[in-house]
């Protein structure tokens, strides 16, 4: 099986602000994930990312919130993407 995109959408929230979800069914895990999927999901303001959570290449699941980076517990797609929108609830406020 290939890599299958099963979400892409970039939205606008504002004239310099903006989130982008990207995501990719994969055949087997990507090094350092133990699930089927590869993600990026973003906020971007002013030009800057701002809010990161992606499961780079034997990184494993983390977030990136401004310059810091920890690891992300993924449990299921849907509450990856409720964790993403609280945090932009958050960072947005």
């Amino acid at each position: 099986m290939d890599a299958v995109l099963i979400a892409k959408e970039r939205t606008s929230l504002s004239e310099d602000a903006f989130y982008e979800i990207v995501v990719w069914q994969v055949p087997s895990p990507v090094p350092g994930s133990g699930h089927g999927f590869k993600y990026r999901l973003a906020l971007v303001v002013r030009g800057e990312c701002i809010l990161r959570y992606d499961n780079e290449r034997g990184k494993g699941d983390h977030r990136h919130i401004g310059e810091r980076e920890e690891p992300f517990e993924f449990t299921t797609l849907e509450a990856l993407l409720t964790a993403f929108e609280r945090d932009m609830e958050r960072m947005l406020a």
